[in-house]
């Protein structure tokens, strides 16, 4: 598991460079709340927009999740875990008022970069509103 990225995976960095191309500026890798330890690949701290790229296999695609084939029920019981802790993620986020964008390693990154760019728009705008997007 030592060859598995924690950080600057290429979907992120993708993803990234658009968001730098269109002229925004963010901040990587950073805890958006701080004493919570959770980390978000894309943080927008101005406009309080958290955006996490999400891995197909260790989050739990549900177009592109395949269980291991060798032991099975760790694995299963692995990736249920990090999908609760996605979702208490997302809620601790929500609660203090940012808002919440998980994006699939599989997404068109255009359009994903696209949503996160409408995102920090409508927070710059409106900055008490807080939600996830999928």
């Amino acid at each position: 598991m030592r060859g598995n990225k924690a950080r600057d995976t290429a979907p992120e960095r993708r993803l990234r460079s658009l968001l730098h191309r269109a002229g925004m500026r963010y901040r990587v890798n950073t805890r958006p709340l701080p004493g919570v330890r959770r980390t978000a690949d894309v943080v927008f701290p101005a406009a309080r927009v958290a955006v996490f790229v999400d891995g197909c296999f260790w989050h739990g695609c549900p177009d592109h999740y395949r269980p291991a084939r060798v032991n099975g029920q760790f694995w299963r019981e692995k990736i249920e875990r990090n999908r609760a802790r996605d979702r208490e993620t997302d809620r601790l986020i929500a609660d203090a008022g940012w808002r919440v964008i998980r994006v699939w390693e599989h997404e068109d990154t255009q359009l994903a970069a696209e949503r996160v760019a409408q995102a920090v728009l409508a927070m710059r705008s409106s900055p008490a509103t807080s939600t996830i997007d999928p």
